[in-house]
């Protein structure tokens, strides 16, 4: 079931209220770890919010970690390029995309991948749970790439590691304080948390951001982590920005009433 959330917030003492430029609206998307049956709820929760407002150049951010975990990381694959035909979409590369990827040709990353849900990924490219068992880890390896079709590999390939927008930094996992944005490596922005999380000064920008689990978004002065545990929690989380205005959709998989609440930042 849908549940909607929507916090306007205000300034911080701390900073100024970041905002996008003139004209523009963005969505970011947490991480989706093959739930498609959240991510087609919030497609459709973003497309109907989209509508109702006013007109304006609108992008699209998923934020990474697309595979692994939930039961149909293919179908979440398949369903955000079909949707990339239609919006305006930016992608970021997540630290399971990086394992899936490095798992082609390197055992002891598949070892890694299998372990946070690589399992399951294999399994929703149709290769049943007993072949995965008996298989060795070669044998699994030569599975998985004559399972996945190139042109996924290619496509989660072709994720960018960050995106900005206005005075928004979107990006998988975080950054490392401290290191100018142009020099960020793209193994801190798909795997760091600390000292990312516990910094409370200026990244030069404000941070949107996954990979960390919260059970609810997480607004901070300096950074918005979205990642509400979507295969955890059953909860995925989308925030909206337009000039100074945010606000969060959320796709949940139980029943919860829509709520309107408003919060300071």
């Amino acid at each position: 079931m849908l549940a909607k959330i929507r916090h306007i917030l205000g300034r911080s003492p701390a900073m100024p209220t970041p905002s996008v430029p003139t004209g523009e609206r963005v969505y970011a998307i947490g991480d989706i770890h093959g739930r498609i049956d959240l991510f087609e709820d919030l497609i459709r929760m973003i497309e109907e919010d989209d509508a109702g407002r006013r007109r304006a150049h609108t992008t699209i951010v998923l934020l990474g970690d697309l595979i692994d975990r939930g039961h149909d990381s293919a179908a979440v694959v398949a369903r955000a390029r079909e949707w990339s035909k239609t919006r305006e979409i930016e992608f970021l590369q997540g630290n399971h995309e990086e394992m899936l990827l490095l798992s082609r040709t390197k055992t002891e990353s598949l070892r890694g991948f299998l372990k946070f849900g690589g399992r399951e990924t294999i399994q929703s490219y149709g290769v049943d749970a007993e072949t995965i068992m008996a298989a060795s880890i070669e044998e699994l390896q030569a599975l998985m790439n004559e399972a996945i079709p190139q042109d996924d590999f290619d496509f989660l390939d072709s994720f960018k590691k960050m995106v900005r927008i206005g005075d928004y930094l979107f990006v998988h996992a975080g950054i490392r304080p401290s290191t100018p944005i142009e020099h960020q490596l793209g193994q801190d922005c798909r795997w760091i948390r600390e000292p990312f999380l516990s910094h409370k000064g200026s990244f030069g920008a404000c941070v949107i951001h996954g990979h960390t689990i919260t059970e609810e978004p997480e607004v901070c002065a300096n950074r918005i982590g979205i990642d509400t545990g979507a295969f955890v929690h059953g909860t995925l989380t989308a925030i909206g920005l337009e000039g100074t205005e945010r606000w969060f959709l959320q796709a949940r998989d139980h029943e919860v009433p829509a709520e309107e609440t408003t919060a300071v930042a």
